[in-house]
């Protein structure tokens, strides 16, 4: 067993499974979105994407790029969450919030898109 590919599957799943946590729920209802969840996507997706950086194959490529538009939608998201709790005036609202939950579902469908690159990968391993 490689232990480098079991640490990288998990963070894989990791985020995925933090975003899917974030993401379920009423698009416009504050309560159901934890702001901490949202914290912990945006970190595992960050370790996530260092992760990928040594693979130098195409689909290494493939899951890099997934990761980056991950991180970019989860880093929005949550610089809007942050602007509507603690700057705008009328507080995480329902447009908001739907906003952020919008740029967490794009994240979310982006990692989906790692996970199943990653299962392709390991279904079509070949040992030697």
């Amino acid at each position: 067993m490689n232990l480098e590919k079991v640490v990288f599957g998990f963070f894989v799943l990791l985020a995925a499974t933090l975003n899917f946590g974030f993401f379920i729920g009423d698009i416009d209802d504050p309560v159901l979105h934890n702001p901490y969840e949202l914290f912990a996507a945006v970190v595992v997706n960050l370790i996530a994407t260092v992760l990928k950086f040594g693979d130098r194959t195409q689909i290494g490529a493939v899951h890099l790029a997934t990761s980056l538009v991950a991180d970019l939608q989860l880093i929005g998201a949550a610089l809007m969450y942050g602007y509507a709790v603690y700057v705008s005036s009328a507080g995480m609202t329902a447009g908001w919030t739907a906003s952020v939950v919008s740029l967490s579902g794009g994240a979310l469908l982006a990692n989906l898109v790692s996970v199943v690159l990653l299962v392709v990968e390991t279904v079509s391993f070949h040992r030697r």
